[in-house]
């Protein structure tokens, strides 16, 4: 009878610690760089020990992927909630905005960090493999949506690439002009030049 809140005690325990290094480590790594920061140092901001740091995340990349992987989870969440009648083009711009948003609506933190991902290349290398799996999972909502079958079709596939390459394209303007140029304008933008193919196949 105790054993279940006592569980559910320990699992919050456990986030709010990874959470504390995962906060630490994106405002120390967004300030310094990647290669100069320590997992010394990360550990002594968050107040806990090198040890424990290992307990979390396997390395400093770890940390960054952590942050990653709400962006996937947003957009999977946003395209599985949009209105089924909603043209493929306009569901997915939604569902990109959601990340974007979550990006770009935040602190300036937020933007170094995203600078930092995509000016480290081995972030960089992480930050493609998580979209290639998002690739898969928005394909697969996509496919729900519009009765195809992922496994037989391109086209859920090649939407949800689309929809990700205008992410990335996105984030990488907002983060090369330092914050200055819009990220909606940019995301509509990129969308004016797919949205054509994106509905005009899901028509046929």
């Amino acid at each position: 009878m105790t054993s279940r809140p006592a569980g559910t005690l320990a699992q919050r325990k456990r986030q709010l610690v990874a959470d504390e290094l995962t906060q630490a480590a994106l405002g120390l790594l967004a300030r310094g760089g990647f290669d100069a920061v320590t997992v010394d140092e990360i550990a002594a901001a968050a107040g806990v020990s090198k040890r424990t740091f290992f307990r979390y995340f396997a390395s400093k990349e770890d940390v960054v992927v952590q942050f990653l992987t709400g962006l996937g989870e947003a957009m999977r969440e946003e395209l599985a909630s949009r209105p089924a009648p909603e043209p493929p083009s306009t569901a997915l711009r939604h569902t990109v905005w959601r990340s974007i948003d979550a990006c770009a609506g935040q602190t300036e933190r937020t933007l170094r960090v995203v600078q930092l991902i995509l000016g480290t290349p081995a972030l960089l290398a992480r930050f493609l493999e998580r979209q290639a799996q998002w690739r898969e999972e928005l394909a697969a909502v996509l496919a729900g949506r519009l009765g195809l079958d992922p496994a037989t079709e391109l086209y859920p596939r090649m939407a949800a690439g689309m929809a990700l390459t205008a992410f990335h394209t996105v984030l990488q303007r907002w983060s090369e002009s330092d914050g200055t140029e819009d990220p909606a304008a940019l995301t509509d933008g990129c969308f004016a030049v797919i949205a054509p193919a994106l509905d005009a196949v899901a028509g046929e």
